[in-house]
């Protein structure tokens, strides 16, 4: 397993990281005052992540797998910034950019073409950047048609294209992916894959959550397994696939 220490010039920083949420067993005020009348619990916390710690150094590509439950999105929305740790810190060096779910940073009321100009602004490009990349941005979605269409009316695929689409020409350092490229067709799927290895190749640090493992082991050289809210292996991506099969 790579020592923290081993990582040069990394780009995500994860110490001691908890994260824990509360469950709620009542709907209503007054549920919850019979609930503790009748001396029940409303609630109950439920633990995420415990005491993770993960370095990432610059140009690596990480992926965070496994199963249902474990805590993968919610470490890859604390690294994003969507979530903030109970305990520990999350550090991260240079402009990240990332597809955390369907629809994020979206406007449902807002056209295509509206849209693009505010997740663009949110990941922190300024407005010449956009108008330098606005056509290189609807040429990859292969959306144009829809363009000047309200998003609401966009099936999850489109929403995923042109979220992506967006995120990749930023100016990034570090990409986040989470399952969302799953809802897209076969021929986008590569055609994304085959521009996270460009990414890669640029020295671009790519942190993804899959159950694709045959496309992890094609994108990714170092694989993370949590299980249960733990850090239960960090090393690389055949050994860390046989981790995940071991864990069950």
């Amino acid at each position: 397993m790579p020592k923290n220490s081993d990582v040069a010039q990394p780009r995500i920083i994860i110490e001691g990281v908890r994260k824990t949420y509360t469950l709620r067993h009542t709907h209503s005020f007054k549920e919850s005052l019979v609930a503790r009348a009748r001396g029940k619990r409303t609630s109950t916390g439920f633990v995420a992540l415990h005491e993770v710690s993960i370095t990432v150094g610059e140009g690596e590509s990480i992926a965070l797998i496994g199963y249902n439950g474990s805590g993968k999105s919610t470490l890859l929305k604390l690294i994003s910034g969507v979530l903030r740790p109970d305990a520990g810190r999350v550090l991260t060096r240079g402009r990240v950019a990332g597809l955390i779910e369907v629809g994020a940073g979206f406007h449902p009321d807002l056209s295509g073409r509206e849209n693009v100009y505010l997740n663009a602004a949110i990941l922190g490009m300024s407005k010449d950047e956009i108008d330098a990349r606005f056509d290189d941005i609807v040429s990859f979605s292969e959306i144009g048609e829809f363009i000047d269409t309200e998003v609401k009316h966009y099936s999850s695929g489109m929403f995923v294209r042109l979220a992506f689409s967006v995120a990749i020409h930023t100016e990034l350092d570090i990409l986040l992916v989470d399952e969302v490229l799953a809802v897209g067709d076969a021929p986008f799927r590569e055609k994304c894959n085959a521009k996270i290895r460009e990414l890669v190749a640029e020295g671009k640090t790519l942190f993804i959550v899959t159950h694709d493992l045959h496309s992890a082991s094609e994108l990714c050289n170092r694989g993370l397994v949590l299980r249960d809210g733990e850090l239960i292996f960090d090393g690389p991506m055949p050994d860390a696939i046989a981790a995940l099969k071991e864990s069950r």
